[in-house]
């Protein structure tokens, strides 16, 4: 039984862990080629094979992993090495707080042995399709997990060639397969636009991002296109609420 007062936890099954695997299945091809590239820059920059695995399987941050990679030192680690490359890795993955942020309704109730580990494998593919499928009514957080557990799987299997065979695709872009996974996500998130408000946000963010991408170096252009989208829906939901409160 759950307490007064506190949401009763999403159904959590199999069936559902399976659909997620399902669903996230044309995004493995771009992620089994972007970790082998990730695997031939490890090799590159002189990590060993374990070294390399086990950044992909604890690190798992997918992008974040090729930017610490063009920090990584090959000679002795100095403390403002180390804070430089935390630093650029936090600001590549702070979207994932408002990724997380967003999945609260959803999976909080969920117990704290499955709900960190889930955020774990949090990464924006599953992460859209988990956002898909609640939008569409459904409860069941298999769907998150079994998306993020299958692209774990992917990610790691897919790093070792790349890291053994060393030249493996080093530059994805002269073939186009960099292309896949914007591509699919793109596709992905189309289904999502619900009218004007996500029109009008989805249009700041955009601007937000290209704006700061050109004006500054670095990868701040992630955290401030989320940033400037999620604040503008804020200040739309307000004005909205106002307007049917007969307040605006």
């Amino acid at each position: 039984m759950t307490a007064v007062g506190q949401a009763a936890p999403p159904p959590l099954t199999l069936k559902g862990m399976l659909l997620g695997a399902r669903l996230v299945a044309p995004l493995i091809p771009g992620s089994i080629v972007f970790a082998a590239a990730f695997g031939t820059t490890a090799a590159q920059k002189g990590l060993s094979v374990l070294e390399t695995m086990l950044m992909s399987g604890l690190m798992y941050a997918g992008s974040a992993q090729l930017v610490a990679l063009e920090l990584w030192r090959t000679d002795a680690w100095t403390g403002a090495a180390i804070l430089a490359i935390s630093a650029v890795v936090f600001t590549v993955n702070a979207r994932m707080i408002l990724q997380g942020a967003s999945l609260q309704p959803w999976i909080y109730p969920l117990p704290n042995r499955v709900l960190w580990p889930s955020l774990a494998l949090l990464t924006d593919a599953n992460w859209l399709i988990g956002t898909r499928y609640h939008a569409d009514g459904g409860r069941d957080a298999g769907v998150l997990i079994g998306a993020g557990l299958m692209l774990w799987g992917v990610w790691v299997a897919g790093t070792l060639p790349g890291r053994l065979l060393g030249g493996l695709m080093d530059h994805p872009e002269r073939f186009g397969v960099d292309l896949v996974m914007p591509i699919v996500f793109t596709a992905m998130v189309v289904p999502l636009w619900k009218g004007r408000q996500d029109t009008i946000c989805w249009t700041v963010a955009a601007a937000a991002a290209l704006a700061t991408a050109w004006l500054f170096p670095g990868y701040m252009f992630v955290v401030a296109g989320g940033l400037a989208g999620s604040l503008t829906g804020a200040a739309l939901g307000v004005l909205d609420d106002r307007r049917r409160s007969g307040h605006g």
